[in-house]
């Protein structure tokens, strides 16, 4: 596994629990998984434990970076850590004018590591733009080595909005690779040289985060400008929802809540996990259903129509918690919701994971309303606590909710709405009041949604088929 992040050592977001979790799978699996992810700063702070597995020079051009490994192994994954300070040691993972050529040296380091440990891989398997100019620097370095020969890889796409764009002078500068690649189109997008594009186009197979974001990404609408180069691999590229850590997020065993349940104890589990939540924020239950929100305050998450139709849930007796940051204008919203509805809106800027734990445990609804969504993994660890999640049926959350119309009570874990607007959140809002009146069918569908697997067990086996299918 080849990435820019993972849990538990740096995270930014969804990417790094795959990564982890999906490395944790595949060696109870039974095989031998290892992961290189950057040294950053803010892992050395953690003062782990780590032995040096030696050095190597990395050849940048007419630089030669020095490059240092650290191994360091967590629940049975063995982590190599890729040491560069001057790229590195910083204070965040993302976000700088060279991030670049940051995570080319990264690239070039990691392949390097794999012959450095001669550890003869069947499948690199890369994520996203960091490293997604892997699978062409296995197939087009010259000159050709030997070592890495019979490699397969994988790209998995996790944010395809972010394409990894360089100037064509850097295809040389930075990968030691031959302006032909821009010139014949196979690494060019938009004038400029992608290092996402260069994945789909030299990797063996491709993979999204869901079977529905997969089919979004084949559309003109949908496809981030990548839909033509993903149309012509379309046989090699597969949807693999994500799963969830279900040993992180289990409420029968979690520390981190009031009371924990199960299934069988789930209404006396809910009743003072939500009384702790509303406690914490010292907002009142005034009987209506309490919503949730643990998200990014992006544009992209729907925050902009939660709000003005949370305004109205409020209003009628409602009860809301949110924790988040992001965008400073829709931060100020939220606060002027908190203004307007002190006694029953609860809000948290940032993010603390001992707060995410009491909202998952404690809501009967969970917000979702996406513009778009490759996976998500919030709504389905929603479930996993018996909290409904109220989504907008795009991406992952149409491939792992089944939302609730009345007379499909069975099988219902959720509430669903297909328009990005404030009338389509408006309806499931309201049918989410409509099912907390009728006690029957509320708890009926809350068990429903605790009866979900979204392990990982599932989802690796889908990915071991198709590093089998290349290894074989």
């Amino acid at each position: 596994m080849l990435a820019s992040e993972s849990n538990p050592l740096c995270k930014s977001g969804g990417l790094a629990d795959v990564v982890f979790a999906l490395s944790k799978e595949l060696v109870k699996e039974g095989n031998e998984v290892i992961v290189l992810i950057p040294y950053y700063g803010s892992i050395k702070r953690k003062k782990l434990k780590t032995t040096c597995k030696g050095s190597y020079k990395v050849k940048m051009s007419w630089r030669q970076q020095d490059t240092t490994l650290y191994e360091t192994k967590i629940d049975g994954v063995t982590f190599y850590l890729v040491e560069n300070d001057a790229y590195f040691y910083r204070d965040h993972l993302y976000g700088y004018d060279d991030d670049g050529e940051r995570f080319a040296y990264f690239a070039l380091a990691a392949k390097a590591a794999l012959k450095h440990l001669k550890f003869k891989a069947d499948i690199v398997h890369v994520h996203d733009w960091q490293t997604a100019m892997v699978p062409c620097l296995l197939k087009e370095e010259k000159p050709a080595d030997a070592f890495y020969k019979d490699m397969k890889s994988v790209l998995t796409i996790h944010n395809p909005a972010f394409k990894g764009y360089l100037d064509r002078f850097y295809l040389n500068d930075f990968f030691n690779l031959s302006d032909d690649l821009y010139d014949t189109g196979r690494v060019r997008l938009e004038g400029l040289v992608s290092t996402l594009k260069a994945g789909i186009v030299f990797a063996d197979k491709i993979t999204t985060v869901s079977p529905t974001h997969r089919n979004e990404l084949l559309t003109f609408e949908q496809g981030q400008g990548l839909d033509r180069d993903l149309e012509l691999r379309r046989y090699d590229f597969f949807g693999i929802a994500n799963g969830i850590d279900i040993e992180e997020w289990d409420p029968a065993k979690d520390k981190g809540i009031a009371k924990n349940f199960d299934v069988e104890t789930v209404k006396e589990g809910k009743k003072a996990n939500q009384k702790d939540l509303l406690d914490s924020f010292h907002i009142t239950n005034r009987g209506g259903p309490v919503y949730g929100l643990v998200s990014r305050l992006s544009w992209q998450k729907g925050i902009d129509i939660m709000i003005n139709n949370m305004r109205g849930a409020l209003a009628m007796g409602a009860s809301l918690v949110i924790l988040g940051s992001g965008e400073y204008e829709l931060e100020q919203k939220c606060e002027q919701l908190r203004r307007e509805y002190p006694d029953t809106c609860g809000i948290y800027i940032g993010y603390n994971d001992a707060i995410a734990h009491k909202i998952y445990a404690g809501c009967d609804f969970f917000l979702m309303p996406s513009l778009f969504e490759p996976c998500g993994i919030s709504q389905m660890i929603a479930k996993r606590y018996g909290t409904l999640p109220i989504v907008r049926f795009t991406g992952g959350l149409a491939d792992t909710v089944v939302g609730y119309n009345k007379d499909n009570l069975k099988v219902a874990d959720g509430i669903g709405f297909n328009d990005y607007n404030d009338s389509g959140l408006g309806y499931a809002v309201g049918l989410s009041r409509e099912l907390f009146a009728d006690k029957k069918a509320f708890w009926t569908c809350v068990k429903n949604a605790m009866k979900c697997d979204h392990s990982w067990k599932n989802s690796a086996n889908e990915y071991l088929k198709i590093y089998h299918s290349l290894a074989s």
